[in-house]
């Protein structure tokens, strides 16, 4: 019997991997189907060894071991949105920027308001709103600024 750290080990994936595996097991061929538990011990669920030998051998040969499988969330540009989206992104700071130059500086729920006026989320709204208030901020406090 063998458990999900061993399985990590063995082949490398992360916990959400083998997770995932386990999950989406009836979703697979029956040679690259991830084994069934055989047996649990308080919270920790035990493998038979060689059948997960066996899975692991046939997802080698059928899918290899340079791509695992995604988990998780995907990549994006570091500022809360991918970068297909940053262009919208980029468009949402300067609608908050001129809003922010407009009242003279940041007040409460800029977001919310912007959100209604021109759709979207508001959490959306909240994260174009603090960019456009680090511009602007920079803009106020004298120092020469990238500006959209």
């Amino acid at each position: 019997m063998v458990s999900r750290v061993w399985i990590g080990e063995l082949t490398g994936a992360s916990p959400a991997t083998l997770a995932r595996w386990y999950a989406q097991r009836h979703t697979q061929p029956v040679e690259r189907r991830h084994p069934e538990i055989v047996v649990t011990v308080g919270t920790t669920h035990y493998f038979d060894q060689q059948a997960v030998e066996s899975f692991w051998a046939a997802w080698q040969q059928d899918v290899g071991t340079g791509r695992l499988g995604a988990a998780g969330r995907k990549p994006g540009d570091g500022q809360g949105s991918y970068s297909a989206d940053r262009s919208a992104r980029d468009q949402a700071v300067g609608v908050a920027l001129a809003a922010l130059r407009e009242e003279g500086g940041p007040r409460r729920g800029l977001a919310a308001r912007l959100a209604r006026e021109h759709g979207g989320v508001a959490r959306s709204w909240q994260r174009a709103v603090a960019e456009a208030r680090a511009l602007y901020e920079a803009e106020t406090s004298g120092a020469v600024g990238e500006g959209l």
